[in-house]
């Protein structure tokens, strides 16, 4: 067939359905759309801070609205998803194990992930470690006291917790399930034990499997933007060859010069976008590390965004807020919000609220984010929403009479 060709806000609308961010959510989520979720994403991407809900729960909400959040834990502990080096740490799908096998027999070209030095010089103590969860069972880090008075990042993780993370990065111990969000770690034979390398597909065959995944999980994509998603590395294959096999679409899109590239799956999806009926309703907040975002260039090809998390950022130095939170209303990124959910006063503050230059506002689009803003805020049971400054600085005053309006409705 002949090339798709897209206009930008087309490209996007594809994208984000492909996402599960077009339209807002219908019915109410039951468990299984969590693993669903997951699925559709490829990976979800962990972090550890919580100023708001972590971001593997944020990230889900955006799709799925209100749901409990123990729903994902539980599916970890059940064996329907496990963790490892994706895009960064993230829940995968149980059975895309064998897609990321390969890495665990290579740690050595995972880089920071895993030190081959520690292992030599600390092989006693790496063995004689795994031997005890081997014989006891599951084990946390904080199972092992800290004897070195130091403390913080990497370099400074306790000699056991350094283990276990490298351990990890091999596939000699997997993470059987979460505590209190603390890495439950256990051999993978327990954690998988079914699983026989005999299985493994060859490399070939896994990166051209992860370049599609990949692809449909965007919806469509330039051929620059794959690697990222999985972060995979070189030789990896080219989406022609793949077109010529039947196994993507080309299309193009409107101004850009580089074809994109669309998974067979989406072929109805695309046609709709191509026609101009694929169209975005939805308007939620994003987690720095959801997929629409992580990735900067993307995100400023295909949204005109420009975004960087500077919680890593001296303080001093931050334009938009320690942890911002991109907000995305029909089909456009708008803006972004640093926000902070003060949980035991119930209170869900906006430190500042940053709109995009150039976004018209109207009484609509008040409404639009300040309902989105309000449903998190529920969420996160913080049903009292609090704008403390925003730019332009008369869009505060437009906010929050709609927020006070939106919490008594509640």
């Amino acid at each position: 067939m002949s090339d798709f060709h897209f206009s930008l806000p087309a490209a996007r609308a594809l994208h984000l359905a492909a996402q599960g961010l077009l339209q807002p959510r219908r019915r109410k989520a039951v468990k299984a759309d969590v693993l669903d979720a997951i699925r559709h994403l490829g990976v979800l991407q962990i972090d550890t801070i919580h100023v708001v809900a972590r971001s593997p729960y944020l990230v889900l909400w955006s799709r799925l609205g209100d749901y409990p959040l123990p729903w994902l834990e539980e599916l970890l502990a059940e064996g329907k998803l496990f963790e490892y080096w994706a895009h960064e740490a993230c829940f995968v799908p149980v059975e895309d194990y064998r897609l990321l096998r390969h890495r665990m027999l290579n740690p050595g070209a995972m880089g920071w992930k895993y030190s081959e030095r520690w292992m030599r010089e600390h092989k006693a103590d790496v063995e004689a470690l795994l031997e005890h969860v081997r014989a006891r069972g599951p084990v946390r880090s904080s199972d092992f006291e800290r004897k070195d008075g130091k403390g913080g990042g990497w370099w400074e993780w306790k000699p056991e917790k350094r283990t276990l993370e490298v351990l990890f990065t091999a596939g000699e111990l997997m993470i059987a399930r979460r505590q209190n969000f603390q890495r439950v770690y256990d051999v993978a034979s327990r954690v998988l034990p079914d699983w026989d390398d005999s299985r493994l597909p060859s490399n070939e065959e896994t990166q051209r499997e992860l370049a599609l995944k990949t692809v449909r999980a965007l919806g469509l994509s330039k051929a620059a933007w794959i690697a990222d998603y999985y972060r995979t590395r070189p030789p990896r294959p080219q989406p022609e060859p793949l077109v010529e096999q039947g196994l993507l679409l080309r299309g193009r899109v409107e101004g850009w010069k580089e074809p994109v590239y669309i998974h067979p799956d989406l072929e109805n999806l695309a046609r709709m976008a191509q026609d101009g009926t694929l169209v975005p309703s939805a308007t939620t907040l994003l987690s720095p590390f959801d997929p629409v975002v992580w990735d900067r260039r993307r995100a400023q090809e295909l949204f005109g965004f420009d975004y960087r998390l500077e919680c890593y950022t001296p303080a001093e130095k931050r334009r938009y807020g320690y942890f911002t939170l991109p907000i995305l209303r029909r089909g456009a990124l708008v803006g972004r919000v640093d926000a902070k959910a003060h949980r035991k006063q119930g209170i869900f503050e906006l430190k500042a609220l940053t709109l995009e230059p150039g976004v018209k506002t109207s009484e609509r689009f008040v409404r639009d984010v300040a309902a989105a803003v309000q449903r998190c805020a529920n969420w996160h049971q913080c049903p009292q929403v609090q704008v403390v400054r925003s730019e332009p600085a008369a869009f505060a005053a437009a906010l929050q009479p709609v927020l006070d309006g939106e919490a008594m409705a509640a």
